[in-house]
């Protein structure tokens, strides 16, 4: 074989790895079709309803339409599935929005990936996941972007803290895993966190450990500081921190044999100087902090393939909400990151601003009308007052007359 035809297939073999496959996309647009390819659990019997909407305001009343969380504080379990795949010496990307409405208080975001095997029907809180990812919300301390793997029968959260988008606009969210062991998370298909999956998930057990055998000498010093030998405390350095007030008078009607032998109340002494301690200086002994020897952990073995998962298949909602309303749409899973920042820019991208126009909007035409039921709420106050204002008024005049009729009538009499 020729150096030109090993080029060839070499170009070929590698045109082939990195060909882009879609192996799941949602965007629900073909308005209640989506009931044929979700499938809910039926493990409990009080799920919420998701709902398809595009929500109160969106970019496009059409492409904006998603599957929104419809009961408050209920527990949702929705799933879909497509052709089982592994994700072995290729990129794994997993891209959805998110739409938080409701100005969610405590409630989850995320979406789990599954292997094939998953019983739709039968799917819940405790069913094995292969991946979990996406926003969760609780309370002004909770926000975060959960990335959890499952590796080897175990799930792993990740070290690090990633903050989720906590307002109500649509908002893209992209796991990216890599064939070398490394990751990135986007938001808005702009990087937010990135590393390597042995350093940031406890998947491994560390590299090093300390020396079991090692100790530190018995005469190892590591005091930085010495009390001075040599400073001695003053002869005049012990005052009570409290003394009678010597201002203090007894009070002239104070009876003793009624109230006790009096005694002056107790105020802070001016003298005090509290706990005498002695001076530091270098400690000339000093050797450094004692630094624990390692070696390499017996127990650790190397994994070239954490990122690797052999059966991917269904993709799902498994979520407790406190406050409904939240909006899950354009569903990705694709090994070509590329394609789905592309795909993000093409959907999220493309009615971001006009669902922010529409919303501010909305809030503008609110503002107006709370002014006008103000104001109109203030004039009905006025004519109120102005109205009793009147009537009082005449009440007066009438009682004015009746005081004059009466004043009239008794004089005649008179």
């Amino acid at each position: 074989m020729t150096a030109l035809s090993l080029l060839l297939l070499a170009v070929s073999a590698a045109s082939v790895l990195t060909e882009s496959s879609v192996y799941f996309r949602e965007q629900f647009e073909d308005a209640d079709a989506w009931k044929s390819r979700w499938v809910e659990s039926k493990h409990k019997t009080d799920y919420g309803q998701f709902v398809l909407t595009a929500g109160k305001f969106y970019g496009d009343a059409e492409k904006d339409k998603g599957l929104q969380t419809s009961q408050d504080a209920r527990f949702y379990a929705l799933s879909a599935r497509f052709d089982d795949f592994n994700n072995q010496g290729q990129p794994l990307v997993i891209q959805f929005t998110v739409k938080h409405e409701q100005s969610i208080d405590c409630g989850g975001g995320y979406i789990k990936l599954f292997p094939s095997g998953l019983n739709q029907e039968e799917m819940h809180g405790d069913s094995v996941y292969n991946i979990m990812f996406g926003p969760d919300i609780c309370g002004p301390g909770t926000k975060k972007v959960h990335v959890i793997f499952n590796y080897k029968g175990k799930n792993h959260l990740i070290n690090k803290d990633i903050r989720c988008k906590d307002d109500e606009y649509t908002h893209l969210y992209t796991l990216i895993v890599n064939p070398d062991n490394t990751y990135e998370v986007k938001i808005d298909n702009k990087k937010v966190e990135s590393g390597n999956l042995e350093d940031d998930w406890d998947f491994l057990p560390p590299k090093k450990i300390k020396d079991p055998e090692a100790k530190k000498p018995e005469d190892w010093d590591d005091r930085e500081k010495i009390p001075d030998p040599d400073d001695k405390k003053p002869e005049d350095w012990d005052k009570p921190e409290n003394i009678p007030d010597p201002d203090a008078k007894k009070p002239d009607d104070w009876d003793e044999e009624m109230d006790g032998e009096w005694e002056p109340p107790m105020v802070t002494n001016p003298d005090y100087k509290g706990e005498w301690k002695p001076s530091e200086i270098s400690n000339p002994a000093y050797k450094g902090k004692w630094i624990h020897p390692e070696i390499d952990n017996p127990e650790y073995t190397a994994d070239s393939e954490i990122y690797k998962y052999d059966s991917i298949g269904v993709i799902g909602l498994d979520l407790w909400q406190v406050k409904s309303g939240t909006i899950f749409d354009n569903f990705l899973i694709t090994n070509d990151p590329n394609l789905a920042e592309e795909v993000g820019n093409d959907t999220w991208g493309k009615t971001k601003d006009a669902e922010k126009k529409m919303k501010e909007s909305q809030e503008e035409d609110e503002r107006k009308k709370r002014e006008e039921e103000d104001s109109k709420r203030r004039d009905e106050e006025e004519e109120d007052e102005e109205e009793e204002g009147e009537e009082q008024q005449e009440e007066e005049e009438e009682e004015e007359e009746d005081d004059e009729g009466s004043d009239s009538k008794l004089k005649d009499e008179l």
